[in-house]
């Protein structure tokens, strides 16, 4: 085989692997989207005629541990807690672990709810950073917060603490910079309440954007679109992950993430199986080990997933602390996926083995990469006069139709389902950040996803700083509206 036959052996070979990743990828996301539609419309019908006031008034009803793991949120945290006293539930406990924070987080906590150290029997099942100190608030409305003060050991060593303080059988970990709405509780509760051969370990909720909604006693007020252009195309990302992707994956039983702004487990499960582990992207982690623990003892199980929007938090509004996040979530990703490569393709894991696993694997880790690589070749041949524009501008046509098409279904979902923006600018900002999302923020997306991947090779394995605004409550919007005029 001389030169230029080897060249154009290479090149069949590998048009033909961009071509059949890229018929993939598309059949994948519209396959996920139709199982998503009928998902969504199936539990809008068998939740439209649910009481939930049942649970609430039920002496059976679960207690639950609401953990909150805090580093240098002082921002947000004291939001964060209000919020959470808005939610409707009867039996619930609140567990904030200050995480060796060296802001004023601590100091935000003990003045707004007068907290006292107390004297607490702390059983440590998981082993955890130092414990500095436990207190208690002596206010009525607040007599069931616990505050744990603590040495930083990292996000997953907090929620570990919480853990080991948590009293409940049930236990729900969110961020500090979320919102809950006041039934989240409540319809993640249900789940494992229902009659079913199988036991809930875990369930997930639709995770909402609270940039430039306005807050008022830790409650969303006033929905709106961010007003920054870099949040409010993360809109389209969450409303396309978590209604169009994770619904999917859930009703086929091969949902291996849940977000770690909120989320709810079987206490027991996680402990039996270790806890967080002290990885980047320990939310990730944590569903594919238990999930794991619970396959190897040959248990039967499954992982809920409920798509009404039940927590709103903050997303980065700048380029900086965006590449930071989305670097990090990348290297959390490939850490979850080769730690626990085992899964792959492993008929013992059912879904998860088969097909989730396998997803991870293809089209979030190695997607970035696959683009990049085609996006060199097409440059190569183009210059090498082996392409013309003519082709590169129909190929490039294509993509962004079915990019806006995508997000314009997503939108779709949203209104057709749950209708948060009631105000028809917003929803028009929507489909506008739509058309320039693919020109906008997938270039950034690519360009981190692929350095997250570098970093990881390089050893990387730290958390990166993550810069809160805060949330705009309906006092400081008032304070601006004013000054504008």
């Amino acid at each position: 085989m001389n030169y230029d036959e080897f060249v154009r052996f290479i090149s069949f070979f590998l048009d033909k692997i961009f071509i059949s990743y890229a018929f993939l990828l598309i059949f994948s996301y519209t396959v996920l989207s139709i199982i998503s539609a009928v998902a969504l419309n199936f539990y809008l019908k068998k939740n439209g005629f649910v009481d939930y006031n049942v649970i609430l008034d039920s002496p059976l009803a679960p207690s639950v541990s609401v953990i909150v793991p805090a580093y240098n949120e002082a921002k947000t945290i004291v939001d964060n807690v209000e919020s959470i006293y808005t939610i409707h539930y009867n039996n619930f406990e609140v567990i904030v672990i200050n995480d060796g924070s060296s802001d004023s987080t601590f100091e935000d906590l003990r003045i707004a709810f007068q907290l006292e150290k107390v004297n607490f029997a702390l059983n440590e099942e998981i082993p955890t950073q130092e414990v500095r100190g436990i207190y208690k608030s002596p206010l009525p409305t607040y007599s069931n917060l616990v505050v744990v003060d603590k040495e930083n050991g990292g996000k997953a060593d907090a929620l570990n603490a919480g853990i080991n303080v948590a009293k409940n059988a049930l236990f729900m970990a969110i961020d500090a910079d979320s919102i809950l709405e006041p039934d989240a509780v409540l319809k993640l509760v249900k789940p494992f309440l229902e009659r079913t051969d199988r036991r809930v370990i875990a369930a997930g909720g639709v995770v909402r954007i609270a940039n430039s909604c306005s807050i008022e006693k830790g409650r969303i007020t006033d929905v709106r679109v961010p007003r920054n252009i870099l949040a409010r195309m993360q809109v389209l990302e969450y409303t396309r992950s978590f209604l169009m992707g994770r619904m999917a994956w859930a009703k086929l039983d091969g949902l291996i993430i849940i977000s770690g702004a909120m989320g709810m487990f079987d206490r027991e499960v996680v402990v039996e199986s270790g806890g967080y582990a002290h990885s980047i992207g320990e939310d990730m982690e944590l569903v594919v080990r238990i999930r794991r623990y619970m396959a190897e003892n040959r248990e039967k199980y499954k992982i809920e997933y409920v798509p009404d929007p039940l927590c709103w938090t903050e997303v980065p509004v700048n380029v900086k602390v965006f590449g930071r996040q989305r670097s990090r979530w990348t290297r959390g990703t490939i850490e979850t996926l080769t730690d626990h490569s085992k899964i792959f393709f492993s008929p013992q894991y059912g879904v998860m083995g088969l097909l989730g696993y396998p997803y991870w694997f293809l089209f979030e880790w190695l997607a970035p990469l696959v683009e990049l690589v085609g996006i060199i070749y097409a440059c190569i041949l183009f210059f090498t006069n082996n392409l013309s524009l003519d082709f590169i501008m129909i190929t490039f046509l294509f993509v962004y139709a079915f990019a806006v098409f995508y997000s314009t279904v997503a939108i779709l979902y949203e209104e057709l389902t749950f209708h948060r923006y009631e105000k028809k600018t917003d929803v028009l900002r929507l489909w506008v950040a739509a058309l320039l999302e693919p020109f906008l923020l997938h270039p950034i997306s690519l360009f981190y996803a692929v350095k997250g991947n570098i970093e990881y090779i390089n050893g990387n394995r730290s958390w990166g700083k993550m810069e809160r605004k805060g949330f705009l409550h309906t006092k400081d919007k008032i304070k601006v509206n004013k000054s504008k005029s």
